[in-house]
């Protein structure tokens, strides 16, 4: 999302200073949040003026910023459970597993439990 006031278009571009070089950069989006670090839509981006004795450069990687799917998004979530399922095994070899327990029923998934119909 662009960081201008008012505007709700997705960024294309991520902007920063370098003050002691009187420098602004304008590059590709970032892929993580960075102090100082402005995100901004590709007509803010391509508007953009420095201040006065300041220099702007423009870094292009020649490609579109990646589109963002629904795929995406259950990749990350399966990595996570299986991430979560890995360190659970670790966590619980066959030696240390505990005794079943008869009060609680259900599959156990992460730190929540999943309880059936009764």
């Amino acid at each position: 999302m662009c960081s201008k006031v008012s505007c709700s278009r997705p960024a294309a571009a991520t902007m920063t200073y370098v003050h002691a070089d009187a420098t602004v950069v304008i590059g590709p989006l970032g892929r993580r949040a960075e102090p100082g670090a402005h995100d901004l839509c590709a007509d803010h981006a391509a508007k953009l003026t420095p201040p006065v004795d300041w220099q702007l450069i423009r870094l292009d990687s020649g490609q579109a910023p990646p589109e963002r799917s629904r795929d995406d998004l259950l990749a990350i979530a399966d990595a996570v459970r299986e991430a979560a399922d890995h360190a659970d095994t670790r966590a619980q070899g066959p030696e240390s597993a505990p005794a079943a327990d008869s009060t609680q029923t259900g599959r156990k998934h992460g730190h929540l439990r999943i309880i059936g119909d009764s």
